[in-house]
């Protein structure tokens, strides 16, 4: 079906402020989303109460409203503009929280306004922990042992049964807020109460904890034909129990068997469907038993996510933009293929090389903070990083951070000995990636491992040859940390003259970086 010509003029709801917990995934989907309506005729109004952001540019939308996120400034918008629909799915759950508040008062239908993208019913089966799981368990989708807890005496009660560890999730809210996990009795009791006070509704979820387990991320796109497309599939490096903002993510997934995959791939797509009949973005998260495959979901968020924009960028394909689209009125097979701009949006990526996406934490500013990593995203920003292999990708992320990082082979050599390293690194800390390889490197060191062993074991970086005049920058800041090279007083331009001697084409090669006074 072709477009809705009744809808003339769009409210697009930000997401607030940019604060640590929630990334600014949401100003570029809602970017992406002003110019994809803009493109179709329509009339874009903006509500956001941050200022620093694309999307409030004047350029994005034909008018912007920098006012606070709440019932008062949405009726004062729908009083001062003909609005035909509200797309609350680009503003994170800030948005969907506060369109839902105006559904319940009946706002929306006092000033004839729709919301599009997705629906209250949508919302709340997501949202609601136990809603969810109800569904989940009516469509056969497997789901961790759990029950929902509205005052702490439930909560309490439903622990002993439940038993320990146990994962906090409270209903309702961003990035992990409130959430926790609890090891024992003895913390049960803080983690029920920050759990509660962070749920607008007092609601939280008390369950069973599959610590070790691998995490998934699928991001689709559904229209009103029902027709779903799986954008890309995401794995976790690291297992349940880090917020996935919080994780280093690979796409696609690397260590999934077929069998798992095409399992995956179904109950995400049974999921989505039976959230209800709306048309947009979805973010689907799974827990892998690695031994058994057992397979369990974990959540699903029917708006634009932190995922979809690395998904995005990971795959050429605008979600954020085709999920406008589809949200009024389109269908898939209606849509431009944005790459190729003669087949049809409906379609699925597929990608030839792989994407690695590391967070950046600034815990150094936040003196006293906790820096260890759980339910709650605590990252500041992310880097991502193209490569043709896995270890590629990693080193160029790992160059990127901007924390004095020479890639994964050199970061600020730990002066912790093996042992005190190994129990470091059993609880996750951000700077987890490096301390693990400083733990590798001194167990080979005790076991007696050459420093040339050591680096060909640890060390194997895919990196791509540069052109002539990148190689120079990139050997000097090699010599700078190599010992045996600082000592032989080589020259950049010779060494690199060296290294591109008889080629023609980029091909791979192996940079070794490590620290003053060597291994």
């Amino acid at each position: 079906m072709p477009k809705d010509n009744s809808i003339k003029s769009v409210l697009i709801v930000g997401s607030g402020p940019i604060i640590i917990g929630q990334a600014c995934e949401f100003d570029y989907s809602g970017s992406q989303a002003a110019r994809s309506l803009k493109e179709e005729g329509i009339k874009v109004i903006l509500i956001n109460s941050n200022p620093a952001t694309i999307m409030t540019d004047p350029m994005m939308a034909d008018k912007v409203y920098l006012l606070p996120l709440t019932i008062e400034s949405l009726e004062q918008i729908l009083q001062e503009n003909q609005i035909d629909a509200v797309l609350p799915t680009m503003g994170g759950q800030t948005a969907l929280n506060l369109c839902k508040e105006a559904d319940e008062i009946g706002l929306w239908k006092q000033y004839n306004c729709r919301m599009i993208g997705v629906d209250v019913a949508a919302i709340d089966l997501a949202e609601d922990r136990e809603q969810f799981r109800q569904l989940m368990v009516k469509i056969g989708v497997a789901v961790a042992p759990s029950k929902v807890a509205n005052s702490f005496l439930e909560g309490k009660e439903f622990a002993q049964v439940i038993g320990f560890p146990l994962v906090i999730r409270p209903s309702f809210t961003l990035g992990g807020t409130g959430g926790g996990f609890v090891h024992d009795a003895s913390e049960l009791d803080a983690a029920l109460e920050k759990g509660l006070k962070a749920s607008p509704i007092h609601e939280v979820l008390v369950e069973k904890a599959v610590l070790g387990w691998k995490e998934y991320e699928l991001e689709l796109l559904r229209d009103q034909a029902d027709n779903v497309v799986i954008i890309c599939t995401v794995e976790n490096l690291d297992p349940m129990g880090v917020h996935t903002g919080d994780s280093i993510t690979v796409a696609p997934a690397m260590t999934l068997s077929d069998t798992a995959f095409q399992e995956m791939r179904n109950k995400a797509m049974l999921m989505m469907r039976s959230l209800g009949n709306f048309s947009g973005g979805c973010n689907v998260q799974f827990a892998l038993n690695p031994e058994t495959e057992e397979l369990i979901a974990v959540e699903i968020n029917p708006r634009v996510s932190r995922s979809s924009a690395l998904a995005s960028k990971a795959t050429g394909y605008p979600i954020a933009k085709i999920a406008a689209k589809l949200a009024i009125g389109y269908l898939l097979d209606e849509l431009k293929n944005q790459i190729t701009q003669t087949t049809s949006a409906y379609f699925e990526p597929a990608l030839d090389y792989v994407i690695v996406k590391v967070p950046r934490w600034n815990f150094d500013k936040f003196k006293g903070a906790n820096d260890t990593l759980g339910l709650q995203m605590k990252s500041v920003g992310e880097v991502m990083a193209i490569g043709r292999s896995f270890t590629e990708a990693i080193q160029k992320a790992c160059q990127s951070l901007e924390n004095n990082a020479v890639g994964l082979g050199y970061y600020g050599k730990s002066m912790m000995h093996a042992e005190e390293l190994l129990e470091y690194i059993k609880t996750p800390k951000w700077d987890r990636l490096f301390r693990i390889k400083d733990a590798l490197m001194a167990e080979m060191r005790a076991e007696g491992a050459s420093y040339e062993e050591r680096m060909e074991a640890l060390e194997k970086v895919e990196h791509p040859k540069p052109l002539r005049y990148f190689i120079y920058e990139t050997f000097n800041a090699f010599s700078t940390y190599h010992f045996e090279v600082r000592s032989t007083g080589r020259s950049a331009r010779s060494a690199s003259d060296t290294h591109l001697q008889g080629v023609a084409v980029i091909a791979p090669a192996a940079i070794v970086v490590t620290g003053p006074g060597g291994p």
